[in-house]
């Protein structure tokens, strides 16, 4: 059985709606940034995004990853642990971060407890905690686990 023939308008139809890897890594990079595809174009049309300027880092990745998904995953990886620790990324900070990848992690939340505002102190001698006041007076803390207020620091 022979397959019924395209036409030409169909052919390129179909190559304009299919996105190429490289196309993908790039979209996926902006994305990770917290752009939307529409935001991307109309950035593009209005010269604030240079497109062509990511498809050649995107095309070296997709070379050292070997597919789009490996090189995407990488991305991924990259841009949890630079937003972790408020930094900036390109598709050229994964190039340098590709050797330790498997080690690079997010940085952890540290929380800290509070007392009405002032900081708690666990002492590993004595088994307590303690409050410090805000003229430095450590003070046992006696109040109740739900009374103690958990924050993140940054």
């Amino acid at each position: 059985m022979k397959k019924p023939k395209t036409s030409k308008k169909e052919k390129t139809l179909k190559k304009k709606k299919e996105e190429t890897d490289i196309q993908k890594v790039v979209n996926y990079y902006f994305y990770s940034k917290g752009l939307s595809l529409d935001k991307i174009k109309k950035d593009a049309k209005k010269k604030k995004i240079i497109y062509s300027r990511f498809t050649r880092p995107a095309k070296q990745l997709l070379v050292l990853a070997g597919s789009s998904k490996k090189a995407m995953a990488a991305i991924d990886k990259v841009a949890k642990w630079a937003n972790s620790r408020k930094l900036d990324y390109a598709i050229e900070t994964v190039f340098k971060k590709w050797l330790e990848l498997d080690r690079l992690k997010p940085k952890e939340i540290v929380k800290k407890p509070y007392f009405q505002g002032d900081p708690l102190i666990w002492s590993e001698s004595k088994r307590k905690w303690y409050v410090v006041s805000r003229g430095g007076d450590w003070l046992e803390f006696v109040g109740k686990e739900e009374e103690v207020e958990w924050r993140i620091i940054k």
